[in-house]
């Protein structure tokens, strides 16, 4: 079964995600590397440039490109560090904005351990204390264990917000244009 969409979404052509947050974190994170980078930061530790490249299996420069642009979006944070007789480098460690990714990456891995490796996954998430496997799922804000047929997608009180402005406007608009308003264009 589908997500259910709020009444008022039904119509798929009176309305467009204009601003929809999966897209948005699709371009604030990037490309296929820039995830891989993330999932390196995010479940390995891995906070060094050269250990991103070779685990990565990326060129220096896309290394470099890809960091500077998770940088830049507030993933991950540069943090000096000076090894004796070295000069000053940086490590890169997820922010807080960066770590809320890691149920994405974790439902990414769980989703391709389960549809892409059916022989078995090298590696597993599993409870520190208990050991026993965790999995990403739905949760209600009560705390209540969901699935995807109990969830609904309905505009927020900020898009209902907007939507009131803008038809404010535009009737603010036609009003003064002289069209009244009617949906024919025609005085009603």
């Amino acid at each position: 079964m589908d997500i259910k969409l709020d009444r008022s979404l039904a119509d798929l052509r009176s309305w467009h995600p204009d601003e929809c947050g999966l897209a948005m974190a699709l371009d604030a994170i990037g490309p296929r590397s820039s995830m891989l980078i993330l999932r390196e930061a995010l479940l390995y530790g891995t906070r060094r440039f050269e250990l991103f490249v070779e685990r990565v299996g990326v060129t220096e420069a896309v290394a470099s490109a890809r960091l500077r642009q998770l940088t830049e979006a507030g993933l991950l944070t540069r943090v000096p560090y000076k090894e004796p007789g070295s000069r000053t480098r940086y490590e890169y460690v997820p922010t807080d904005k960066g770590r809320d990714l890691t149920p994405v990456m974790l439902a990414l891995l769980q989703w391709g351990s389960k549809h892409l490796q059916p022989e078995g996954a090298p590696l597993a998430v599993v409870d520190d204390a208990s050991e026993q496997p965790v999995r990403v799922g739905f949760v209600a804000q009560d705390g209540t264990e969901r699935t995807r047929d109990d969830l609904r997608i309905r505009p927020t009180e900020h898009a209902r917000r907007a939507a009131r402005a803008s038809r404010a406007r535009r009737a603010a608009k036609e009003a003064a244009d002289g069209t009244g308003g009617a949906p024919d264009g025609t005085r009603g």
